[in-house]
Parts: C-alpha cells; structure tokens; sequence
C-alpha cells in the first residue's frame, strides 16, 4: 500500500491508475445508479486516476465468462491487483471504498 493506505506502489512513486470494469444489463434504474455512484466515488477519491469501462451484457453476453460475471451490476477493479469484484448498484459508498482497498475496513483511509 502506499504512504495514504489506498491502493498499491509500482515503484514510480506516483498513486496507481485504478482501472475499473462496470458489467450492467442495460438501462435498468440499477445499471444507471451503479454507473453513478461509481462515477462519483471515483472523482471523490481517485481524480484523474481511474479509467471506468462499462460491459452492457444485453449487448455481450458472452464477456460474462472471462471475469466470471454472476450477477449485475458487478464492478471488477482490474489494477490495481489484485482483481476484487463488488457487486450491487454501489450505493453503499462504504462498501465501494473498502472493496476498492481506498479504506480499510476499520473506516480508516
């Protein structure tokens, strides 16, 4: 972890790049308050340093497989390792941050 608890050191010194994998079905009210609150958590705490790609399983079924997708919306933090998987619409802002490793899960940053 780095000198902040959030995240992990490459050996640059700089805070890692989060990236971010959101699989959804559609539009559905869930989907929409999931991408939402992940959107505003990561401008919160992780400004300019996350890339969010969204999966609309409506349209791709098939990439469900490759990350094991059970349930949506499921969010998959891809970097930095290890991968975790949060699945929900991401409302529960305590949850995201402790399973984005950001806070542990004592409520400390």
């Amino acid at each position: 972890m780095d000198a902040n608890g959030a995240g992990y050191d490459d050996g640059s010194g700089s805070p890692p790049m989060y990236e971010l994998r959101l699989y959804l079905a559609g539009h559905s009210p869930k989907s929409v308050r999931a991408v939402e609150n992940l959107r505003r958590t990561c401008e919160e705490y992780l400004p300019g340093r996350y890339r969010i790609e969204l999966v609309d399983l409506l349209e791709n079924p098939q990439l469900a497989r490759g990350d094991e997708i059970i349930a949506v919306p499921t969010l998959v933090r891809k970097l930095p390792e290890p991968v975790r998987k949060i699945i929900g619409d991401l409302s529960d802002a305590e949850k995201l941050l402790v399973g984005l490793q950001l806070r542990s899960a004592s409520g400390q940053q």
